[in-house]
Formats: C-alpha cells, structure tokens, sequence
C-alpha cells in the first residue's frame, strides 16, 4: 500500500453558513479556505450543489466555483458536484466551458445523479419527481458530447465549451455510478462523508468492472470523508458535535444554519435519531493529531484510496482552517500538532 504521504489530498467545501453569519460571510469564508488550501498544498477545492439548506450557500455552484478561482492560482476548483438532471447538459457545458476558458487547466466537473434537495425543491428544479436511472446516462453522454470537437452539420455547440478538456468524474453514495464510472473509464469520487456503509462495496464494482479509456488508463478513485482535527481528542469531539447537530436536524426535517458546538449531545437526541446520525457520520475521523493520523491510515489501508477529499463541518471559520492545518501536516508528514 502506497505511503500516507504518498495520497493527494484535497478539499471539499460545502461553504456552511454558521449560526449568527449570512451567505455572504460563508462565501467569503470559502476564497479564505482555499487560499489556505493553496498554501498547505491541497490537490483540489471542490464545492457541491445543494438546494433549499440554510446552511449551505453553494446551490449556484458554478459561480462559487469561479468565484474561489479567481481569487486562488493554482489549485484545482471544481464541483463535487453537480447535480446532473437539474440541468440541461447543454448548460452544463456552457459554463463549465466559460470556466475552463477563464482558468485553464484548472477545473474539474464532478456529477452526481441525486438532485441535491428535498423533494419540493426537486420539483421547482425539475418540475418532476421522476427519477429514471437510464436518463443519466444520457444525459451524460450528451454533455460529453458538447464537451467534443464539433462534427459536420452540428446545429448546435457548447460556446465555450467545445473542444476544452473538462475532467468529468462520477460520484457516488452508491453502486450506480460507482458501475457507470467503471463501464465508462472514468475518475470516481465517493461519498464515505454521509454514506459510509456503501464506500468499500462501491469501490470493489468501480475497479472490478473499469475498462480504460481516453480519460483513464487505470482505474481512479477519490474518497470523500468527514475529518474534524484539533489540538486534543477532546476538543476535536466537542467541534464535532456541530456536525452532529446539523445531520440531527435533517433528521427532524429542521435543516437550519450550522450550529455551535455542545457539550453534552445526549441532551438533544433520543436513541432512535443517535443511530440514525450515527448511520450517516459513522465513517468520521475525529480526534487530535495522533489519532487523526491513525485513522487516516487505517482508513487507506481499506479502501486503498488513491486519493483523500476532506470534509470538515465545524463551526468557526478559523477552527475550520486549523483542522485542514492539521491534515495537510499528517499527509505531508511534518511535525504533528505543529504551528502551521
């Protein structure tokens, strides 16, 4: 198994407005966790499409994503994801062209199949709730179609868009598009943050069915994971409870803006909706350095990930960039618990 400090590690962001602050605040905080992400060396920052959550304020993705582009210079932006049959592939290619066009070489496009939202948002996006698994795969071969050079008598063409490189991975909390990615020799990313029970069965059909294509000769595969890192275990589990907290109210149907951190969870749940959270945040790392670093590699050795996302939802923005400090310390193998 390949070294800890041998993994890319990246980031990704869902830009959480926190109890007390706005969208504006939550947006800016992510330029500000980016330029840090630049500087620590993350691989990637990538942002998600979600809809009608007070807490997340990156529904428009593809302007947040040029928005941190603009204000980063080297490190990788892109969606994680978007939410394929909300749009048009037409759209998608269109503006994931105009990134391309204004940072080139520096843009990924990670789809996802589910709409992102509740189902009265789902309607408003799709004015359906129907959910058909054969349209995504055509509608993703129409957006990579638009993604082609031109052919002869094309009526119509991605401007900007046609003829540029655009990365495209498949994502997944399932097997689906863990199979299609395969099928298709594509880059998969799987979401082990809120789906942890699907990520080594997911893992094993990508690489057992991958066939080699254009884009990859061998099969990729990128592992998303919540990590809350501090200073001590203690203080990693108290942050940790805003994560809790926040999955505890989409369980109650409640979502709100991401809440401070508690000492004492078990005054705010009962035994049925512990297990649910826990079913969702199990796959969490949390703790101080040491521990961090322990789970981290146990966690590769598993999943022999060839590379880390890194989620970490903790309430305070400078909270947030001390426990990406950490992590980048553990991946590139500096003194841990080091002043970064």
């Amino acid at each position: 198994m390949s070294s800890i400090k041998n993994i890319p590690f990246s980031v990704l962001d869902l830009s959480p407005v926190f109890e007390g602050e706005t969208a504006a605040d939550a947006l800016r905080h992510s330029l500000s966790l980016a330029r840090a992400a630049e500087k620590l060396g993350y691989r990637r920052f990538w942002l998600a499409e979600h809809h009608n959550l007070p807490g997340i304020a990156s529904a428009a993705t593809a302007v947040v994503i040029g928005h941190v582009a603009a204000g980063t210079e080297r490190i990788r932006v892109g969606a994680g994801g978007i939410m394929l049959s909300n749009h048009a592939p037409l759209v998608i290619a269109e503006q994931f062209g105009t990134l391309e066009s204004l940072f080139p070489g520096r843009i990924d496009l990670g789809l996802g199949r589910a709409p992102g939202t509740d189902r009265p948002a789902t309607l408003a996006l799709r004015r359906t709730l129907a959910n058909d698994d054969e349209e995504f795969p055509e509608q993703l071969e129409e957006l990579r179609f638009f993604f082609r050079e031109p052919v002869a008598g094309q009526q119509v063409r991605a401007v900007p868009g046609a003829g540029l490189d655009v990365p495209i991975w498949l994502l997944s909390s399932s097997g689906f598009s863990a199979q299609l990615a395969g099928v298709l020799g594509l880059p998969f990313a799987f979401a082990a943050h809120f789906s942890p029970e699907y990520t080594l069965p997911s893992l094993e059909l990508y690489r057992r069915v991958f066939q080699p294509s254009d884009a990859l000769a061998e099969p990729y595969a990128m592992v998303a994971l919540n990590v809350v890192a501090a200073e001590t275990d203690a203080e990693a589990e108290f942050l940790a409870t805003s994560q809790y907290q926040s999955f505890l109210n989409l369980v109650r149907q409640t979502p709100g803006k991401i809440p401070r951190p508690v000492e004492n969870m078990d005054a705010l749940w009962n035994e049925r909706e512990k297990a649910l959270v826990t079913s969702r945040t199990g796959g969490s790392i949390v703790g101080g350095p040491e521990t961090v670093r322990r789970r981290l590699e146990e966690f590769l050795e598993r999943t022999r990930a060839d590379e880390i996302m890194v989620n970490s939802f903790i309430y305070d923005h400078e909270k947030r960039v001390r426990s990406y400090e950490l992590v980048a310390e553990i991946f590139q193998g500096r003194t841990l618990g080091s002043a970064a």
